[in-house]
Formats: C-alpha cells, sequence, structure tokens
C-alpha cells in the first residue's frame, strides 16, 4: 500500500464532521485515505467502531487493523496514529470521552482498559453504537446519562476491571481537576494544586492518572487545546487563540496541538470545516498549510 507522508496535503477524498455532544464529549465521522494521523496522544478515550475499508493503527508497539462491525478502544494518554490498511481507503466514526464521565458512572473505580485496541466483543459493540448512533445525545442529558453509563459497565466487564476500591484518594483527584477546570488558562503553581486539594504532589499525582488516565498537566493542557479548537472554529485567528487559551504563544499551542491530535492546527480547521486553503506560519515547523479565516 503506498502511504502518504503524514505532513503533506490530505487527500481530497478526505473529510471529517465533528459534534461537540457536551463539555468533555464528542463525535466525530471521517473518512481517510493514506496517513491520517500521525503519532499523537490525547487525554480522552477514543471510542468507536469502522464503518468500511482497513483502518490501521500503531498502538501499544504493534500494528492493529479494525474492519467493519469492530469496536476501537484508545486509552486515554497512549500514542498512536492512523493510516489506511488498503487503497480504498477507511470511513469510521468515534466519540472521544473525557475520563471523569466514566469516572462518574463507574463511582471510583479505576479507569477500565482493553488491551489491544480492538474488540469484537457484543457488549461493548452495542453500547459503542448507542453513543455513535442515538440522535439526542447533544440535546437530552438523560439519554447522553444512559449512553455513558451502558458504556462505562461495558469497558469494566470487558476489561475484567475489579469492583474493589483502588488504593488512591478519588476526592483529592476530583479537587484536582475542579481547580484545573477552573483556571485552565493559568500556569497552576504545585504548591497551589496541593493546597486545594490537601494532597502532597506525588501522591495526588498518582491519583489522577489512577482516575483520569493522564497527569494533571496534561489534564490542563488538553483543556487549552479544546478552548483553542472552539475559538479557531469561531473565526478566532491561531495567535489569539493560544493566547486566549493560556498558551505561551502560537508555536507552544502549535506544538501541543500536533502532539494532542496528530494534525496542524491548520489541517484540522480544513478537513473540520471545508475552507479554502491559503497558509498556515508557525516558527517552530515553517509553512503548512492553513485554512482561510484563521490566519
Amino acid at each position: 500500500m503506498s502511504r502518504t507522508p503524514a505532513s503533506a496535503a490530505p487527500a481530497a477524498s478526505d473529510w471529517v464532521r465533528r459534534a461537540e455532544l457536551s463539555e468533555g464529549m464528542e463525535r466525530i465521522e471521517a473518512r481517510f485515505q493514506g496517513q491520517a494521523y500521525a503519532l499523537h496522544r490525547h487525554d480522552r478515550y477514543a471510542i468507536g467502531s469502522t464503518l468500511a475499508g482497513v483502518q490501521r493503527f500503531n498502538y501499544r508497539r504493534s500494528q492493529r487493523d479494525s474492519l467493519p462491525g469492530h469496536s476501537l478502544v484508545l486509552h486515554p494518554d497512549e500514542p498512536h496514529d492512523g493510516q489506511a490498511g488498503t487503497d480504498e481507503g477507511f470511513h469510521y466514526r468515534m466519540v472521544y470521552i473525557e475520563p471523569a464521565l466514566i469516572q462518574a458512572a463507574l463511582g471510583g473505580r479505576p479507569l477500565p482498559f482493553v488491551e489491544g485496541g480492538v474488540s469484537t466483543d457484543a457488549r461493548l459493540s452495542a453500547a459503542v453504537i448507542a453513543l455513535l448512533a442515538a440522535p439526542d445525545l447533544a440535546r437530552e442529558p438523560l439519554a447522553q446519562g444512559d449512553a455513558i453509563a451502558g458504556l462505562a459497565q461495558a469497558l469494566a466487564a470487558v476489561s475484567g476491571a475489579a469492583a474493589a476500591p483502588p488504593r488512591a484518594d478519588f476526592l483529592a483527584a476530583r479537587r484536582a481537576r475542579e481547580y484545573l477546570d477552573a483556571h485552565r488558562a493559568d500556569v497552576v503553581a504545585l504548591a497551589a494544586l496541593e493546597a486545594a486539594t490537601g494532597r502532597d504532589r506525588w501522591s495526588l499525582s498518582h491519583d489522577f492518572r489512577t482516575f483520569y488516565g493522564t497527569s494533571p498537566y496534561r489534564y490542563q493542557t488538553m483543556r487549552r487545546l479544546d478552548q483553542v479548537r472552539r475559538l479557531l472554529l469561531a473565526g478566532s485567528p491561531l495567535g489569539d487563540a493560544a493566547a486566549a487559551a493560556g498558551f505561551a504563544d502560537q508555536s507552544h499551542m502549535t506544538r501541543h496541538f500536533g502532539k494532542a491530535f496528530g494534525l496542524t492546527p491548520g489541517r484540522w480547521l480544513r478537513i473540520t470545516t471545508g475552507l479554502p486553503v491559503v497558509r498556515e506560519v508557525d516558527t517552530a515547523t515553517n509553512v503548512q498549510d492553513f485554512a482561510s479565516g484563521a490566519a
């Protein structure tokens, strides 16, 4: 199979449709040929289903192939990429879910881990379909709550997660998350986080990763990137979006954006909105393609 370099312009047939269902949860449907995403990692579960073609990705030191009907479960903070396994390309749907939503349904149990990233388990398939296909998730909180609860229980069952209470402080981790949400654009001192949670920084780091799947710093960085994406979709220039979200500058934001999503901000905006390309200038990566309206 011929591969397109991750930095090259997307194929004419590449597209992404995105819907933000709620704070901490978004759904996409996409089609790609060749290379789709460079190696990256994010702090949310990426849970989806392949609709057509062979969806190939590298995950936990192995190459995985997902076929139509398979469920994908990529754990928070696990590096992965994405490309077509055949020349025909692939089509898929995915929901990105903040671990805190899964935690709320599990009541403080450790995050479930589904080995391998691809599953054919019928319990998980039913739960994933409920999230991918239900039309009321964006406007009906009860429907969304039911779907998330069903997914959390299916993940726990498929992963074999124990029901015993974890040896970590869930309340401290939750207080840390709430503090970071309230100060997402600020430089948060470790001493301030310790004071807000009543937990020393080392124990708190363990607590946070146990219950939310990533470190407090990466959690805050990802919330800043969420704000950047919202601002870019609203037409904000890159530099303004970076500053408003709390990044040091545009280059700082662009580096984190690529690490989190496997795309430059410009390519992400282009395939999300279909805007014509002009250019994107980043002092760290030189000139990349960028969508009109955010330059």
